[in-house]
């Protein structure tokens, strides 16, 4: 079994993530998605609007998601990617280059984002209503 690892704050879900998590599950046979806690958030600077226990929730249900697991620190991937016997690290191209350090446990593969749709995007509409 080839199994896939991605990581991400998942909120405000929108049809970009879908994609993402659709050509990562493509890569493998088994996608774990690793999500932000609220208080890894909070170390970021970051706050998310859903909790984690409702983004997990939400994560679970998605076809191409097999396992969500919680990211609670930078440092926790090249644990992750042991524990889970992972084969392939994925992360959208925004990323690229940031994580190269982790091809000594892996493959690792940066997608290319899906154009026209963000978070952020999202966040600066809403606050314009």
């Amino acid at each position: 079994m080839r199994k896939v690892i991605t990581y991400g704050t998942f909120d405000l879900l929108h049809w970009g993530h879908i994609k993402l998590l659709e050509r990562a599950k493509q890569l493998g046979d088994y996608l774990i998605v690793a999500i932000s806690t609220d208080e890894f958030n909070l170390q970021k600077q970051k706050k998310a609007y859903h909790s984690y226990e409702h983004r997990k929730l939400i994560l679970e249900t998605i076809k191409y998601v097999d396992e969500v697991i919680p990211e609670k620190s930078w440092d926790q991937k090249i644990d992750d990617i042991i524990n889970h016997n992972v084969d392939v690290f994925v992360m959208g191209d925004d990323w690229r280059g940031k994580f190269d350090y982790l091809s000594n446990q892996c493959e690792v593969v940066y997608l290319e984002r899906t154009e026209g749709i963000s978070t952020t995007k999202i966040k600066k509409e809403i606050a314009s209503l």
